[in-house]
């Protein structure tokens, strides 16, 4: 006996309630994608690609490191068009680190709405390149990465697509927030690019359940048709290092990073610390140590501009041990910073106070010109000549050795100043407590063998850190070498009558008979 066929609007109608429950479901069984060699194909998931989907609708915010050629950019796709068709307003924004990038997610979206069903296709009522908007006001836009790109209208999904390659990402997230407020959800996805930028950052909280983001881990071996033989074959296309970071999901290979990422692993574990006082009105002047009137100290500063761009920052460093005893970075005006230089080098000892003199710092130096600080660092112009004894007036410095106050980061100075950084750190001789300081060793990399900050990231402190160990480096080097020809000079005396004679006694002591008189008069002073 046969029984009547379920009607066809009964069909589309259980059919699209399954759709709009499962987004899975959606997927697999009416999304099309676009197959570089096959073409148009059904979009059948992995089990992976599966999980992922239903991890995106238990959680609100998701960061996945995954491997390349996985499909999860498509997978993310096709969630934000399930979002878009089956709810009414839903605001989708991609962000990525150029706006072709961006563009393609949006495109794959448009590729599966075209290849819909009539009766679950919304009709879109806008479509461009970078916009698509369904006549139920729902939409999806892709812009480029910038500091104004999340700062729009309420968000219902985030898409941040390479995410450890946006530039400024950190001021993204920031105010992306603002917009998520009311309820809206992010996707963060990303092969790694190295360590201590945004991504790994909120990468290492998710996995030590910190943080507001729920993990998703996607190796190359997830994939069920890769083999171990298609990994050993990336080795040979990628190189090895390449071929960690896009298969592997290996943060600490996939970074060229100046200081090897264990080792500043390992000063965040065992050095860094919460400083004990937080002073000034921005509270960024952190202090682990207070002045020790026995110590010397030197203090190094990289002068920002003073706007919304750019920092200023300084370290206070015990000469003896190579400790960095304070630090501050924050934006401020050049003169209140030459001020602040000037308190806080008198606090701790007169020291030593070297101000880089590239451009706006030299507003700085002249404030502490000014106020007569009496221990600021002057260089020659070839730098065979540093004065670190406080014995040379101004004049001296500038008409008679051709002395500049300061000092000038050139195209010969930086690669020194940085190889004496890479040492420091490489012969764990440096004590450093700040993990601001850290996090900027972490995006200071090598790019076109050039060590600067990783795009979308500041270097600083860095700067100011590593001059203030190759000064205080050369400075004592110097000094050692003074001693040394002050003490020959002193023993050939011994040999030559003159104003000074050598103690016949030689008990030791720098004591020397002057004059006719022979009154006795110490030169230790010379040393």
């Amino acid at each position: 006996m046969s029984t009547n066929p379920t009607p066809l609007k009964d069909v589309i109608k259980s059919e699209y309630v399954k759709c709009a429950k499962d987004p899975a479901y959606f997927m697999k069984k009416y999304c099309m994608i676009q197959h570089p060699i096959k073409g148009k194909i059904p979009f059948s998931l992995y089990d992976f690609q599966e999980s992922t989907v239903h991890d995106f609708q238990e959680n609100r915010f998701n960061i996945i490191l995954k491997a390349r050629q996985l499909g999860i950019s498509t997978v993310t796709a096709g969630y934000s068009l399930w979002m878009m068709t089956f709810f009414q307003d839903k605001n989708v924004l991609v962000i990525a680190t150029k706006q072709d990038v961006a563009k393609n997610l949006v495109t794959k979206i448009r590729v599966m709405h075209a290849n819909l069903p009539s009766w679950l296709k919304q009709q879109c009522v806008e479509d461009n390149k970078l916009n698509l908007r369904y006549v139920n006001g729902s939409q999806v836009k892709a812009v480029s990465s910038g500091p104004e790109a999340a700062r729009s209208e309420a968000l219902s999904l985030l898409i941040l697509d390479e995410a450890a390659f946006i530039d400024k990402i950190d001021e993204i997230w920031t105010a992306a927030q603002q917009t998520l407020t009311t309820g809206g959800s992010c996707i963060a996805l990303s092969t790694p690019n190295g360590v201590g930028n945004w991504f790994h950052k909120t990468w290492v909280e998710a996995e030590e359940g910190r943080g507001v983001f729920n993990f998703i881990k996607l190796h190359w071996s997830v994939h069920p048709d890769r083999e171990q033989e298609w990994r050993d074959e990336q080795d040979e296309l990628l190189g090895l290092q390449a071929a960690a970071q896009e298969c592997d999901c290996d943060f600490i290979t996939s970074g060229t990073s100046v200081i090897d990422a264990s080792i500043l692993q390992e000063c965040r574990d065992k050095m860094a610390r919460d400083p004990i006082e937080k002073r000034g009105v921005d509270s960024n002047l952190w202090v682990w140590e207070p002045p020790n009137y026995t110590k010397n100290y030197v203090v190094s500063a990289d002068v920002g501009r003073g706007d919304s761009k750019d920092y200023s920052a300084f370290h206070v460093i015990d000469v003896e041990k190579v400790e960095q005893v304070a630090e501050y970075k924050g934006r401020i005006p050049t003169k209140d910073f030459g001020n602040m230089l000037v308190s806080i080098a008198t606090e701790y000892n007169d020291a030593l106070l070297i101000i880089e003199n590239n451009n706006i710092g030299w507003a700085t130096i002249q404030q502490v010109i000014d106020r007569d600080y009496p221990n600021l660092f002057y260089t020659s112009k070839d730098l065979q000549y540093i004065d670190i004894a406080h014995q040379m007036t101004n004049r001296y410095r500038s008409e008679e050795k051709k002395m500049v106050a300061g000092f000038s980061t050139t195209a010969r100075t930086r690669p020194l100043i940085i190889a004496k950084l890479e040492e420091y750190f490489r012969d764990e001789s440096v004590v450093v407590r700040s993990n601001r300081l850290v996090d900027e060793l972490f995006t200071f990399i090598y790019l076109n063998n050039r060590a600067e900050a990783m795009r979308g990231y500041n270097d600083d402190l860095v700067m100011s850190f590593a001059i203030g160990l190759w000064v205080r480096d050369t400075a004592l080097r110097l000094r050692t070498e003074g001693i040394e020809l002050t003490k020959r000079t002193l023993d050939r005396f011994q040999d030559v009558d003159g104003l000074y004679t050598a103690d016949s006694n030689d008990n030791g002591e720098w004591d020397w008979e002057v004059g006719q008189d022979r009154n006795k008069e110490s030169l230790k002073w010379l040393l």
